[in-house]
Protein backbone atom coordinates (compact mmCIF):
# COMPACT_ATOMS: atom_id res chain seq x y z
CA UNK A 1 0.00 0.00 0.00
CA UNK A 2 1.81 3.44 -1.14
CA UNK A 3 1.81 6.06 2.05
CA UNK A 4 -1.07 8.51 2.16
CA UNK A 5 -1.01 11.92 0.84
CA UNK A 6 -1.28 14.31 3.77
CA UNK A 7 -3.79 17.10 3.25
CA UNK A 8 -0.29 19.50 3.66
CA UNK A 9 1.17 17.34 0.56
CA UNK A 10 -2.17 17.61 -1.06
CA UNK A 11 -2.20 22.02 -0.61
CA UNK A 12 1.67 22.31 -1.58
CA UNK A 13 0.93 20.68 -4.61
CA UNK A 14 -2.17 22.34 -5.29
CA UNK A 15 -0.54 25.89 -4.82
CA UNK A 16 2.07 24.73 -7.66
CA UNK A 17 0.22 23.32 -9.90
CA UNK A 18 -2.58 26.64 -9.51
CA UNK A 19 0.56 29.11 -9.81
CA UNK A 20 0.83 27.09 -13.52
CA UNK A 21 -2.13 27.50 -14.14
CA UNK A 22 -2.54 30.90 -13.25
CA UNK A 23 -0.02 32.16 -15.08
CA UNK A 24 -1.38 30.14 -18.57
CA UNK A 25 -4.51 31.68 -18.49
CA UNK A 26 -2.80 35.02 -18.02
CA UNK A 27 -1.53 34.34 -21.18
CA UNK A 28 -4.32 33.24 -23.10
CA UNK A 29 -6.38 36.16 -22.57
CA UNK A 30 -3.82 38.53 -23.54
CA UNK A 31 -2.21 36.88 -26.62
CA UNK A 32 -4.40 37.52 -29.01
CA UNK A 33 -4.54 41.67 -28.52
CA UNK A 34 -0.93 41.75 -27.34
CA UNK A 35 -0.01 39.97 -30.65
CA UNK A 36 -1.78 42.66 -33.14
CA UNK A 37 -1.04 45.25 -31.22
CA UNK A 38 3.22 44.20 -32.49
CA UNK A 39 1.70 43.70 -35.64
CA UNK A 40 1.41 39.77 -35.98
CA UNK A 41 -1.17 37.59 -38.05
CA UNK A 42 -3.67 35.59 -36.10
CA UNK A 43 -2.06 32.09 -37.21
CA UNK A 44 1.42 33.51 -36.22
CA UNK A 45 -0.39 34.34 -32.72
CA UNK A 46 -1.93 30.62 -32.67
CA UNK A 47 1.03 28.79 -33.93
CA UNK A 48 2.98 30.36 -31.37
CA UNK A 49 1.15 28.59 -28.94
CA UNK A 50 0.98 25.45 -31.22
CA UNK A 51 4.67 24.68 -31.75
CA UNK A 52 5.76 25.73 -27.93
CA UNK A 53 3.14 22.75 -27.04
CA UNK A 54 5.04 20.36 -29.30
CA UNK A 55 7.76 21.09 -27.36
CA UNK A 56 5.91 20.33 -23.99
CA UNK A 57 5.01 17.04 -25.90
CA UNK A 58 7.93 15.87 -26.44
CA UNK A 59 9.22 16.77 -23.31
CA UNK A 60 6.87 15.76 -20.99
CA UNK A 61 6.75 11.77 -21.18
CA UNK A 62 10.43 12.40 -20.78
CA UNK A 63 10.14 14.39 -17.67
CA UNK A 64 7.64 11.82 -16.10
CA UNK A 65 10.40 8.88 -16.79
CA UNK A 66 12.97 10.73 -14.84
CA UNK A 67 10.80 11.69 -11.99
CA UNK A 68 10.57 7.95 -11.35
CA UNK A 69 14.36 7.69 -11.02
CA UNK A 70 15.32 11.18 -9.79
CA UNK A 71 12.14 11.72 -7.39
CA UNK A 72 8.87 13.94 -7.82
CA UNK A 73 10.26 17.43 -5.60
CA UNK A 74 13.11 18.21 -7.88
CA UNK A 75 11.41 17.82 -11.13
CA UNK A 76 8.46 20.19 -9.79
CA UNK A 77 10.71 22.71 -9.15
CA UNK A 78 12.51 22.38 -12.03
CA UNK A 79 10.02 22.79 -13.98
CA UNK A 80 8.25 25.51 -11.91
CA UNK A 81 11.80 28.09 -12.07
CA UNK A 82 11.56 27.25 -16.20
CA UNK A 83 8.30 28.65 -16.30
CA UNK A 84 9.33 31.47 -14.20
CA UNK A 85 12.80 32.73 -16.39
CA UNK A 86 10.89 31.40 -19.58
CA UNK A 87 8.05 33.78 -18.96
CA UNK A 88 10.42 36.47 -17.86
CA UNK A 89 12.13 35.85 -21.30
CA UNK A 90 9.20 36.06 -23.18
CA UNK A 91 7.96 38.87 -21.88
CA UNK A 92 10.72 40.44 -22.64
CA UNK A 93 10.72 39.92 -26.12
CA UNK A 94 7.27 41.36 -26.40
CA UNK A 95 8.55 44.60 -25.17
CA UNK A 96 11.17 44.73 -27.52
CA UNK A 97 8.25 44.59 -30.27
CA UNK A 98 6.35 47.24 -28.59
CA UNK A 99 8.74 49.49 -28.06
CA UNK A 100 10.29 49.12 -32.03
CA UNK A 101 13.36 47.41 -30.77
CA UNK A 102 12.15 44.45 -32.85
CA UNK A 103 9.72 43.74 -35.75
CA UNK A 104 8.37 41.43 -38.09
CA UNK A 105 9.47 37.79 -38.99
CA UNK A 106 12.54 38.50 -36.49
CA UNK A 107 9.97 39.44 -33.86
CA UNK A 108 8.13 36.40 -34.31
CA UNK A 109 11.08 33.70 -34.31
CA UNK A 110 12.62 35.23 -31.34
CA UNK A 111 8.90 35.10 -29.30
CA UNK A 112 8.68 31.74 -30.30
CA UNK A 113 11.89 30.58 -29.53
CA UNK A 114 11.46 32.27 -26.01
CA UNK A 115 8.05 30.60 -25.41
CA UNK A 116 9.67 26.98 -27.16
CA UNK A 117 12.41 27.31 -24.63
CA UNK A 118 10.03 27.83 -21.58
CA UNK A 119 8.13 24.50 -22.45
CA UNK A 120 10.86 22.30 -22.31
CA UNK A 121 11.62 23.26 -18.79
CA UNK A 122 8.27 23.94 -17.17
CA UNK A 123 7.00 20.44 -18.96
CA UNK A 124 8.28 18.61 -15.56
CA UNK A 125 5.74 20.02 -12.86
CA UNK A 126 3.02 18.44 -14.06
CA UNK A 127 3.54 14.66 -14.26
CA UNK A 128 6.09 15.00 -11.34
CA UNK A 129 3.32 16.59 -9.19
CA UNK A 130 0.74 14.10 -10.50
CA UNK A 131 3.02 10.96 -10.10
CA UNK A 132 3.35 12.29 -6.40
CA UNK A 133 0.13 12.08 -5.95
CA UNK A 134 -0.45 8.52 -7.17
CA UNK A 135 2.20 7.26 -5.37
CA UNK A 136 0.63 8.11 -1.92
CA UNK A 137 -3.17 7.22 -3.48
CA UNK A 138 -4.81 4.27 -3.12
CA UNK A 139 -6.55 2.91 -6.28
CA UNK A 140 -9.93 3.56 -4.41
CA UNK A 141 -9.55 7.13 -3.81
CA UNK A 142 -7.62 7.77 -7.18
CA UNK A 143 -10.22 9.61 -8.84
CA UNK A 144 -10.57 11.85 -5.90
CA UNK A 145 -7.27 12.38 -5.51
CA UNK A 146 -6.89 13.91 -8.92
CA UNK A 147 -10.34 15.57 -9.41
CA UNK A 148 -8.69 17.78 -6.25
CA UNK A 149 -5.01 18.12 -7.84
CA UNK A 150 -7.27 19.01 -10.95
CA UNK A 151 -9.08 21.64 -9.01
CA UNK A 152 -5.67 23.56 -8.29
CA UNK A 153 -5.68 24.01 -12.55
CA UNK A 154 -9.63 25.36 -12.23
CA UNK A 155 -9.02 27.68 -8.99
CA UNK A 156 -5.56 29.33 -11.27
CA UNK A 157 -7.85 29.82 -14.29
CA UNK A 158 -10.77 31.43 -12.07
CA UNK A 159 -7.99 34.01 -10.70
CA UNK A 160 -5.65 33.97 -13.89
CA UNK A 161 -8.46 35.76 -15.70
CA UNK A 162 -9.55 38.13 -12.55
CA UNK A 163 -5.91 39.01 -11.96
CA UNK A 164 -4.89 40.15 -15.62
CA UNK A 165 -7.93 42.35 -15.93
CA UNK A 166 -6.83 44.11 -13.18
CA UNK A 167 -3.41 44.52 -14.42
CA UNK A 168 -3.99 44.82 -18.00
CA UNK A 169 -4.88 48.81 -16.52
CA UNK A 170 -0.82 49.19 -16.07
CA UNK A 171 -0.51 47.55 -19.43
CA UNK A 172 -0.74 44.26 -21.43
CA UNK A 173 2.82 42.71 -20.07
CA UNK A 174 2.03 43.17 -16.14
CA UNK A 175 -0.06 40.28 -16.36
CA UNK A 176 3.08 38.33 -17.64
CA UNK A 177 5.59 39.93 -15.24
CA UNK A 178 2.89 38.60 -12.29
CA UNK A 179 2.70 35.07 -13.81
CA UNK A 180 6.60 35.14 -13.44
CA UNK A 181 6.77 36.20 -9.63
CA UNK A 182 4.15 33.99 -8.47
CA UNK A 183 6.01 30.77 -10.34
CA UNK A 184 8.98 31.84 -8.43
CA UNK A 185 7.51 31.58 -5.01
CA UNK A 186 5.34 28.57 -6.06
CA UNK A 187 8.70 27.11 -6.51
CA UNK A 188 10.18 28.40 -2.63
CA UNK A 189 6.92 26.60 -1.51
CA UNK A 190 7.46 23.61 -2.79
CA UNK A 191 11.05 23.31 -1.72
CA UNK A 192 10.25 24.59 1.95
CA UNK A 193 7.41 22.15 2.74
CA UNK A 194 7.06 19.39 0.45
CA UNK A 195 8.17 15.70 1.76
CA UNK A 196 10.80 14.15 -0.63
CA UNK A 197 9.93 11.16 -1.27
CA UNK A 198 12.14 8.33 0.14
CA UNK A 199 15.09 7.73 -1.92
CA UNK A 200 14.42 3.51 -1.49
CA UNK A 201 10.76 3.84 -2.62
CA UNK A 202 12.08 4.86 -6.09
CA UNK A 203 15.01 3.10 -6.62
CA UNK A 204 13.38 -0.30 -4.99
CA UNK A 205 11.05 -0.22 -8.13
CA UNK A 206 11.48 -2.98 -10.15
CA UNK A 207 12.54 -1.70 -13.52
CA UNK A 208 9.67 -1.85 -16.34
CA UNK A 209 9.29 -1.70 -20.45
CA UNK A 210 8.98 1.91 -21.50
CA UNK A 211 6.22 3.15 -21.44
CA UNK A 212 4.27 3.98 -24.89
CA UNK A 213 1.84 6.37 -26.76
CA UNK A 214 0.72 2.52 -28.40
CA UNK A 215 0.32 1.16 -24.95
CA UNK A 216 -3.19 -0.53 -25.39
CA UNK A 217 -4.01 -0.03 -21.22
CA UNK A 218 -3.67 3.48 -21.64
CA UNK A 219 -4.25 4.44 -25.61
CA UNK A 220 -7.72 4.85 -25.31
CA UNK A 221 -7.50 7.49 -22.27
CA UNK A 222 -4.50 9.31 -24.37
CA UNK A 223 -6.44 9.49 -28.04
CA UNK A 224 -9.34 11.00 -26.39
CA UNK A 225 -7.50 13.61 -23.92
CA UNK A 226 -5.51 14.83 -27.56
CA UNK A 227 -9.10 14.77 -29.64
CA UNK A 228 -10.23 16.76 -26.10
CA UNK A 229 -7.86 19.41 -26.56
CA UNK A 230 -7.58 19.76 -30.24
CA UNK A 231 -11.21 20.76 -29.72
CA UNK A 232 -10.83 23.31 -26.89
CA UNK A 233 -7.82 24.79 -27.83
CA UNK A 234 -9.22 25.71 -31.43
CA UNK A 235 -12.05 27.74 -29.41
CA UNK A 236 -9.88 29.10 -26.42
CA UNK A 237 -7.07 30.41 -29.07
CA UNK A 238 -9.11 32.51 -31.22
CA UNK A 239 -11.35 33.60 -28.77
CA UNK A 240 -9.77 37.07 -28.62
CA UNK A 241 -10.26 37.36 -32.24
CA UNK A 242 -14.31 36.57 -31.82
CA UNK A 243 -14.05 38.92 -28.98
CA UNK A 244 -12.72 41.85 -30.23
CA UNK A 245 -14.08 41.40 -34.17
CA UNK A 246 -17.84 40.78 -32.73
CA UNK A 247 -17.85 43.33 -29.76
CA UNK A 248 -15.43 45.97 -31.28
CA UNK A 249 -13.09 46.08 -28.37
CA UNK A 250 -9.85 47.52 -27.59
CA UNK A 251 -6.54 45.33 -27.00
CA UNK A 252 -7.25 46.30 -23.27
CA UNK A 253 -10.67 45.43 -23.26
CA UNK A 254 -10.18 42.23 -25.14
CA UNK A 255 -7.66 41.15 -22.59
CA UNK A 256 -10.22 41.44 -20.05
CA UNK A 257 -13.33 40.00 -21.55
CA UNK A 258 -11.42 37.16 -23.08
CA UNK A 259 -10.10 36.71 -19.04
CA UNK A 260 -13.96 36.89 -17.90
CA UNK A 261 -14.86 34.24 -20.30
CA UNK A 262 -12.03 32.06 -19.49
CA UNK A 263 -13.05 32.60 -15.82
CA UNK A 264 -16.80 31.49 -16.24
CA UNK A 265 -15.33 28.44 -17.72
CA UNK A 266 -12.98 27.80 -15.33
CA UNK A 267 -15.82 27.96 -12.32
CA UNK A 268 -17.70 25.27 -13.73
CA UNK A 269 -15.11 23.10 -13.88
CA UNK A 270 -14.04 23.88 -10.24
CA UNK A 271 -17.97 23.17 -9.20
CA UNK A 272 -17.78 19.80 -10.80
CA UNK A 273 -14.26 19.08 -9.59
CA UNK A 274 -15.88 19.74 -5.96
CA UNK A 275 -19.41 18.59 -6.27
CA UNK A 276 -19.55 15.73 -9.19
CA UNK A 277 -16.20 14.14 -9.01
CA UNK A 278 -16.34 13.88 -5.33
CA UNK A 279 -19.63 12.44 -4.49
CA UNK A 280 -20.69 10.84 -7.95
CA UNK A 281 -19.26 6.84 -8.44
CA UNK A 282 -18.87 5.90 -12.32
CA UNK A 283 -16.50 4.36 -13.90
CA UNK A 284 -13.72 7.02 -15.88
CA UNK A 285 -15.16 6.08 -19.17
CA UNK A 286 -18.95 7.25 -18.09
CA UNK A 287 -17.40 10.59 -16.61
CA UNK A 288 -15.33 11.00 -20.15
CA UNK A 289 -18.64 10.27 -22.60
CA UNK A 290 -20.87 12.61 -20.16
CA UNK A 291 -17.71 15.43 -20.40
CA UNK A 292 -17.49 15.25 -24.49
CA UNK A 293 -21.34 15.48 -24.80
CA UNK A 294 -21.21 18.61 -22.50
CA UNK A 295 -18.06 20.19 -24.75
CA UNK A 296 -20.27 19.55 -27.56
CA UNK A 297 -23.08 21.66 -26.53
CA UNK A 298 -20.55 24.27 -24.92
CA UNK A 299 -18.71 24.55 -28.82
CA UNK A 300 -22.31 24.66 -30.47
CA UNK A 301 -23.53 27.80 -28.62
CA UNK A 302 -20.11 29.47 -29.27
CA UNK A 303 -19.95 29.00 -32.83
CA UNK A 304 -22.78 31.70 -33.11
CA UNK A 305 -22.72 33.57 -30.01
CA UNK A 306 -23.02 37.53 -30.72
CA UNK A 307 -23.42 38.82 -27.27
CA UNK A 308 -20.98 38.01 -24.16
CA UNK A 309 -24.19 36.43 -22.66
CA UNK A 310 -24.71 33.61 -24.82
CA UNK A 311 -20.96 33.19 -24.92
CA UNK A 312 -20.59 32.80 -21.32
CA UNK A 313 -23.25 29.72 -21.32
CA UNK A 314 -20.98 28.07 -24.07
CA UNK A 315 -18.30 28.54 -21.70
CA UNK A 316 -20.02 27.07 -18.94
CA UNK A 317 -20.36 23.88 -20.83
CA UNK A 318 -17.18 23.67 -21.91
CA UNK A 319 -15.78 24.30 -18.63
CA UNK A 320 -18.15 21.18 -17.23
CA UNK A 321 -16.93 18.77 -19.45
CA UNK A 322 -13.53 19.71 -18.95
CA UNK A 323 -14.15 19.27 -15.05
CA UNK A 324 -15.96 15.68 -15.97
CA UNK A 325 -13.14 14.22 -18.03
CA UNK A 326 -9.59 15.37 -16.90
CA UNK A 327 -9.28 13.93 -13.54
CA UNK A 328 -11.40 11.26 -14.56
CA UNK A 329 -8.73 10.85 -17.89
CA UNK A 330 -5.92 10.84 -15.22
CA UNK A 331 -7.39 8.35 -12.36
CA UNK A 332 -8.09 5.91 -15.35
CA UNK A 333 -4.92 5.94 -17.06
CA UNK A 334 -2.92 5.77 -13.27
CA UNK A 335 -5.08 2.57 -12.19
CA UNK A 336 -4.38 0.88 -15.85
CA UNK A 337 -0.73 0.70 -15.50
CA UNK A 338 1.69 -0.83 -12.79
CA UNK A 339 3.05 1.57 -9.49
CA UNK A 340 6.63 1.84 -10.93
CA UNK A 341 4.94 3.39 -14.16
CA UNK A 342 2.99 6.03 -12.58
CA UNK A 343 5.59 8.53 -13.83
CA UNK A 344 5.20 7.52 -17.10
CA UNK A 345 2.11 7.74 -17.25
CA UNK A 346 1.94 10.97 -15.77
CA UNK A 347 4.49 12.09 -18.65
CA UNK A 348 2.36 10.68 -21.18
CA UNK A 349 -1.15 12.23 -19.96
CA UNK A 350 0.19 15.73 -19.82
CA UNK A 351 1.76 15.30 -23.05
CA UNK A 352 -1.77 15.19 -24.62
CA UNK A 353 -2.97 18.46 -24.13
CA UNK A 354 0.00 19.80 -25.18
CA UNK A 355 -0.42 17.45 -28.70
CA UNK A 356 -4.24 19.07 -29.32
CA UNK A 357 -2.45 22.26 -28.92
CA UNK A 358 -0.21 21.83 -31.80
CA UNK A 359 -3.11 21.07 -33.46
CA UNK A 360 -6.36 22.77 -32.43
CA UNK A 361 -4.85 26.30 -32.80
CA UNK A 362 -3.11 26.50 -35.93
CA UNK A 363 -6.43 24.58 -37.66
CA UNK A 364 -9.02 27.20 -35.68
CA UNK A 365 -6.83 30.14 -36.57
CA UNK A 366 -6.59 29.33 -40.31
CA UNK A 367 -10.46 28.60 -40.41
CA UNK A 368 -10.86 31.94 -38.11
CA UNK A 369 -9.16 33.55 -41.24
CA UNK A 370 -12.06 32.06 -43.62
CA UNK A 371 -14.73 32.68 -41.44
CA UNK A 372 -15.26 33.63 -37.47
CA UNK A 373 -17.85 30.55 -36.56
CA UNK A 374 -15.70 27.68 -38.26
CA UNK A 375 -13.15 27.79 -35.33
CA UNK A 376 -15.92 26.79 -33.22
CA UNK A 377 -17.78 24.35 -35.51
CA UNK A 378 -14.19 22.57 -36.23
CA UNK A 379 -14.22 22.15 -32.32
CA UNK A 380 -18.03 20.37 -32.20
CA UNK A 381 -16.90 18.35 -35.17
CA UNK A 382 -13.46 16.84 -33.22
CA UNK A 383 -15.38 16.78 -29.63
CA UNK A 384 -18.29 14.93 -31.73
CA UNK A 385 -15.86 12.24 -33.12
CA UNK A 386 -13.73 11.92 -29.87
CA UNK A 387 -17.36 10.44 -28.47
CA UNK A 388 -18.06 8.11 -31.41
CA UNK A 389 -14.89 6.60 -30.83
CA UNK A 390 -15.05 5.97 -27.75
CA UNK A 391 -18.60 4.78 -27.31
CA UNK A 392 -17.67 2.40 -30.34
CA UNK A 393 -13.95 1.77 -28.46
CA UNK A 394 -14.71 2.03 -24.67
CA UNK A 395 -15.91 -0.47 -21.87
Amino acid sequence: MPATLSRHQLTVLILALMATGMGQSLVFAILAPLGREVQLGELQITSIIALSALIFALAAPRWGRFSDRAGRKPIIITGLLGYTVGTLLFTSVFYAGLTGMLGGLLLYAVLLTARCSQALIMSGTNPAATAYAADHTGPEQRTRTMARLGTANSMGTILGPAVSGALATFGLLAPLYFAAGLAFLAALLVWWQLPVTPRQDLTSRPLSARLRFTDRRILLFLGTTVGLFIGYSGIQQTLGFQLQDKLDLTGIQTAQMTGAALMVSAVFTFLVQVTIMQRVKLEPTQFIRLGLISLLFGAAVISGFETFAVLAIGMAFLGIGLGLCMPAISAGASLAVNPEEQGAAAGLISACPAIGFVAGPIVAGALYQVHGSLAPLFSAAVFFLVLVVLVLKGR
